[in-house]
């Protein structure tokens, strides 16, 4: 197995003008190591790889490679809706030495599952390094079937799916799929407990970033298939599940992450600052979660 356990997908922290903040992702990449986090994603959605150009995206990769300094594993988010462009930002992640890439499906273009089957191909060719493929079709309006993943996961480097459905029903039919050596993650918080103890792998995380001890503990307690305990500890976290969904993702996880004191009130348009009449939902998600 690749990886196991709570896998934050990184904010990628910026200041009020949007320059990205190397201070607080200094913070940030030592707060997950302290914390005990599986592993770190570097420029996903939560790190806003939409609107960081190309240099930046590598970038940012190969600084958090840098700060890990082997402390934690790190992924480099490199999906694009260009197959070449994919297959460019996936050979910047392995330049820098990330351990894996995390490629989500190619979005708005709506390719059919052949075409998936194709891109993800050409990018395990043409990159050697481990790869993850990323299915979220409430943003990509894109759904990788599970017997495309199941082609898919017959590439050697093609190790694991994020899946963010929120499917639980998805995760016995990849698993029968798939195979017991293939890596099977929730990207779905609010699911991702019950994922686990369906049989996933872990979660690649927004929680993770403001409760990154408490998320570890979930996800020890349901893979090792302590349901009373993995319950428990979610219990504490499903406010925070919900809390950082009231608006796009990441503006709520941004704002949290300022609130605690670990990134500047920094986000890129056009997404925009937490409006106000959220602040306090997610404020108290925190303190539940004793987050704050």
């Amino acid at each position: 197995m690749f990886l196991r356990g709570s896998i934050v997908a990184l904010i990628t922290p910026m200041d009020a003008e949007g320059a990205i903040d190397d201070a607080a992702l200094t913070r940030l990449v030592d707060f997950h190591v302290d914390a005990g986090t599986a592993a770190i994603v570097a420029v996903g959605t939560t790190g806003e790889s939409a609107t960081l150009d190309e240099a930046e995206h590598c970038d940012v990769i190969a600084r958090c490679v840098a700060l890990a300094a082997g402390r934690i594993p790190v992924i480099g988010g490199t999906g694009a809706n260009s197959t070449t462009e994919a297959i460019r930002l996936t050979r910047c992640a392995e330049r820098a030495g990330a351990d894996a890439a995390l490629l989500v499906t190619p979005y708005y273009n709506k390719p059919t599952q052949a075409g998936l089957v194709a891109h993800h191909r050409a990018v395990a060719e043409a990159v050697g390094m481990p790869q993850i493929l990323y299915n979220v079709p409430g943003r990509t309006a894109c759904d990788m079937l599970p017997e495309t993943t199941a082609a898919l996961a017959e590439v050697s480097n093609i190790v694991g799916l994020k899946d963010a459905t929120g499917d639980l029903a998805r995760v016995q039919r990849l698993r029968e799929l798939c195979g017991p050596d293939f890596a099977i993650y929730s990207g779905d918080d609010a699911t991702a407990c019950e994922f686990m103890l369906r049989g996933g792998d872990g979660v690649i995380s927004v929680t993770a970033n403001v409760a990154p001890a408490l998320m570890r503990h979930m996800c020890d307690a349901a893979l090792g298939g302590d349901r009373d305990g993995a319950e428990r500890f979610n219990a504490r976290l499903d406010p925070l599940h919900r809390a950082l969904f009231v608006q796009s993702n990441p503006i709520p996880v941004k704002w949290a992450m300022a609130e605690m004191g670990l990134a500047q009130p920094g986000i890129r348009l056009p997404l925009t600052w937490l409006t106000p009449e959220h602040h306090a939902t997610v404020r108290a998600a925190m303190q539940h979660a004793e987050a704050d």
